[in-house]
C-alpha cells in the first residue's frame, strides 16, 4: 500500500495515545516464533556505520577489520549475525561507497556454505549515507549474480524513543510527546541534514528526487499487526529494488514485521535491510537481553583494580547533559581536550601530549573523564564539517594510544558513534570482538575485545544521543563496582 505524502501530518507533534487511535493494539510477538522461522545456514551480514549499532543485540562477533580471514573467524562460530564496523558515517559519499563494496565482496568470497544477507545499519534519527549505501551493496550484490526485489527502510527504535507510525518517524524523550524527527536537532546535522519526517517524502529528498515518494510502498501499523501471511501478501508486490518503509511501536512489531519478511522470502523474495538498532535482534529472533552485571563485564573475574576511562567527543545535547551530571558528583578527574588548540597545528601536538600526561596520572587515582570542549565547530560545507570531526578523533585517538602504552585501565567507555569507532578501531586496536549486551536496556552495548592490546578490558560504546540525564553515571557505577565482579 502506499499513502498520499498530503494526508500525513508528518509536521506536527502529536501524543502517542492520538498517532495510534487509528490502529490496532499490539499483538504479541515472542522472539522464540521468529527464531523459529530461521535458517540456520543463514547468516546477517551488518554493515554498521557507527558501533553503537550493537547496542541491541548480544553474544555476536564484531569486525573492525573486514579482510577474508575475519570473515572466516567470525562465521566460525555460527552466530546468526556478524556485526562489521565501518565507520562510514565519518567518511565522505566516495569513500563510504569503496568501504561497502570491499566489505560486501569480502563477506562474499569467504562465506562459504553460509547464505549471507546484507543489512546497512544506520542512524535511527535518520542521518547517513542514504540511500547511497544500501544502493551500492545492491549493485555488490548484482555483479555477484543476486538481484535484490526490495530495500527495506526500518528506522524505529523504540527502546530509545524513536517510533514510525503512519510513515512519519518520530522522537520521543520519554513523554507522550511525539515529535516528528525533522524538527529535532538529528535534522540539522551539518552533513546529513533533512527536512521531511514522513519516510516516502524523506526518501524523496535523500535520492534528490529519483525516488518518487509514491512509489514508496508503506506497511503500516494495521497491516504490521495483522500477522506474517498479510505482510507477506504486500511484500510480495516488491521488485527492481522497490523501496519499502515499515512502522514500528515495539519490538512485537519488529518481530512481525521478521516472521513477515521470513515467509516473503522462503517464497523466493531478497531484501536489503537500511535500519536503525533494534531490526537485527528482532529479526534473528533474538530476545531482549537483561543490562549486564559487573561479574559478566569481567568473565566472572576478579574486576582489576585500575580505575576506568571515559572518552567523551559527542557534542549532542543529550551528551553534555549526560557529563555535567556525571562531573557535579565530583567522583571522576576531568581531562579537557581544547578542540580549538586540536585544530591549530602550531598547538596540536602539545594539547595531545599534556591530555595524555594528566589523564595517565590521574587513573593511578581516579576515574578519569576525557572530554572534548563543548563548543562545536562547524563550517558551512558538510565535507569540512565531516574533516574537523575526523581531525579532532584522531586526537583522540593518539590520546588514548598514549594512555594505553602508560598502563591497561580497568574499562574503556567512548561517547559518540565516531568516537566509539575511532577509539575501538585505532586507540584500542580491536580488530575482533564479542559483543556481551547492553549496560542499559537495549541502548548500550559491552564489547569484550578478542586479542590485541586491549584483549579482556571491556569496551563500552555509547551512543551520543541516547539515555537520560544520569545514564553516563549509572553506567560507570557496574563498571566501577567492587561487589559482583567475582564469580
Amino acid at each position: 500500500m502506499t499513502i498520499e505524502s498530503a494526508s500525513r501530518p508528518s509536521d506536527q507533534v502529536v501524543s502517542r495515545s492520538v498517532a495510534l487511535s487509528a490502529f490496532p493494539a499490539e499483538t504479541d510477538v515472542s522472539a522464540a516464533a521468529v527464531a523459529a522461522s530461521w535458517r540456520p545456514e543463514r547468516v546477517l551480514v551488518v554493515l554498521d556505520d557507527d558501533p553503537t549499532g550493537t547496542q541491541s543485540v548480544s553474544q555476536l562477533p564484531v569486525l573492525t577489520r573486514w579482510e577474508e580471514a575475519d570473515f572466516r573467524w567470525a562465521f566460525a562460530l555460527e552466530s546468526r549475525a556478524v556485526y562489521v564496523l565501518t565507520n562510514t558515517r565519518s567518511l565522505g559519499p566516495l569513500e563510504a561507497a569503496a568501504r561497502n563494496r570491499e566489505v560486501v565482496a569480502n563477506a562474499l568470497a569467504a562465506r562459504g556454505e553460509r547464505e549471507i544477507a546484507f543489512v546497512s545499519r544506520s542512524d535511527s534519527t535518520l542521518r547517513g549515507h542514504f540511500p547511497l549505501e544500501p544502493s551500492v551493496i545492491a549493485d555488490e550484490l548484482e555483479k555477484a549474480g543476486s538481484h535484490t526485489d526490495g530495500i527495506v527502510v526500518v528506522p524505529a527504535f523504540p527502546d530509545a524513543g524513536r517510533v514510525t507510525i503512519n510513515g512519519v518517524h518520530y522522537v520521543s524523550s520519554g513523554s507522550d510527546e511525539l515529535t516528528p524527527v525533522a524538527q529535532t536537532e538529528f535534522a540539522s546535522d551539518a552533513t546529513f541534514g533533512f527536512s521531511r519526517s514522513d519516510l516516502p517524502g524523506y526518501i524523496e529528498e535523500k535520492s534528490l528526487g529519483q525516488i518518487p515518494a509514491d512509489s514508496v510502498i508503506v506497511l503500516d501499523l494495521g497491516l504490521m499487526r495483522s500477522g506474517a501471511e498479510a505482510i507477506a501478501s504486500q511484500l510480495e508486490n516488491a521488485s527492481e529494488r522497490a523501496l519499502i518503509v515499515a512502522d514500528a511501536v515495539v519490538e512485537s512489531d519488529l518481530r512481525a514485521l521478521s516472521l513477515g519478511l521470513a515467509l516473503a522470502e522462503e517464497r523466493g523474495k531478497r531484501f536489503l535491510y537500511r535500519v536503525g538498532p533494534p531490526f537485527v535482534r528482532a529479526r534473528i529472533g533474538q530476545a531482549e537481553r537483561a543490562p549486564l552485571s559487573s561479574s559478566e563485564l569481567y568473565g566472572g573475574n576478579e574486576a582489576p583494580a585500575s580505575h576506568g576511562l571515559v572518552v567523551v567527543g559527542s557534542h549532542v545535547a543529550q551528551t553534555t547533559s549526560q557529563l555535567e551530571r556525571l562531573l557535579q558528583d565530583g567522583h571522576a578527574s576531568v581531562v579537557q581536550i581544547d578542540v580549538g588548540a586540536l585544530l591549530d597545528p602550531e598547538r596540536r601536538s602539545d594539547e595531545i601530549a599534556a591530555a595524555i600526561s594528566s589523564a595517565t596520572s590521574a587513573l593511578r587515582e581516579h576515574e578519569v573523564v576525557v572530554h572534548t570542549s563543548r563548543v562545536l565547530v562547524r563550517t558551512e560545507s558538510g565535507q569540512d564539517s565531516l574533516a574537523i570531526a575526523r581531525s579532532v578523533s584522531a586526537a583522540i585517538v593518539a590520546i588514548v594510544q598514549g594512555i594505553m602504552k602508560a598502563g591497561r585501565p580497568r574499562y574503556v567507555i567512548a561517547k559518540g558513534g565516531i568516537t566509539s569507532s575511532d577509539v575501538a578501531a585505532h586507540g584500542l586496536e580491536i580488530a575482533r570482538a564479542i559483543v556481551l549486551g547492553p549496560l542499559l536496556p537495549g541502548i548500550i552495548s559491552a564489547w569484550r575485545p578478542v586479542g590485541g592490546p586491549a584483549d579482556g578490558i571491556p569496551f563500552v560504546v555509547f551512543a551520543g544521543n541516547v539515555g537520560d540525564d544520569d545514564a553516563l553515571a549509572s553506567v560507570i557505577k557496574v563498571l566501577s563496582a567492587d561487589e559482583g565482579a567475582r564469580a
